[in-house]
């Protein structure tokens, strides 16, 4: 029995980050507002097939799934100009063969960390995630955060999640595209960082982990 074709078609976009690509879809990839993010392929195990093939490329360092866009982070060994073609067209070609690109998302991802990327900088913003509790502001943060900066960073192919507030600062988790984008902290600070300031008392800084 033949498998059944599924038309799709890919197209792909540039992001402000140049190691980074944006494969948009003409069908959703993944649902409810859901995220897939994978900085290796040990962290995607049984719950995403399309990540795991991506990550068969040589120069494949991330992928990032969310709503009907996978983007895709390489190395530095290869420019874009390169590969996106044979990578827009091995997405196209995957998707057109497997209905399911994310199984499930799992409740935790657990990343690894590099003890040369564990600064005491890094080590101390950690530190203070684990000891964050609920604030009355929370919610304030993420309406603010969701209405005003979301739709932006979603369309240059990345994510930004709240973690906590905590002494005036507010943590996010800057994924896809965003992560490691060298304009990431200009927008953190110029952008999100006063736009939050200026709507809520109480904050004073805006922190990446």
């Amino acid at each position: 029995m033949e498998n059944k074709i599924i038309p799709t078609d890919v197209y792909a976009e540039m992001t402000p980050n140049p190691v980074t690509m944006k494969f948009v879809t003409d069908r959703e990839l993944i649902s409810d507002g859901k995220q897939a993010d994978y900085t290796e392929l040990e962290m995607v195990g049984e719950s995403s097939p399309l990540a795991k093939e991506l990550f068969n490329f040589p120069f494949v360092k991330g992928v990032f799934i969310s709503a009907n866009y996978v983007t895709v982070t390489k190395d530095e060994s290869i420019g874009w100009e390169l590969v996106v073609q044979q990578m827009r067209g091995y997405i196209r070609d995957w998707l057109m063969e497997n209905e399911v690109a994310v199984s499930f998302v799992p409740e935790s991802i657990a990343v690894r960390e590099d003890p040369a990327d564990l600064t005491p900088e890094r080590e101390a913003k950690l530190k203070d995630l684990d000891n964050a509790i609920a604030t009355e502001l929370d919610d304030q943060i993420i309406q603010l955060l969701d209405e005003f900066v979301r739709p932006a960073v979603e369309q240059d192919g990345g994510a930004i999640d709240f973690r906590a507030f905590k002494d005036g600062k507010v943590y996010v988790e800057l994924k896809g595209a965003c992560n490691g984008c060298p304009s990431s902290m200009q927008t953190l600070k110029g952008g999100i960082e006063g736009l939050l300031k200026s709507k809520l008392e109480g904050v004073k800084e805006v922190v990446a982990v």
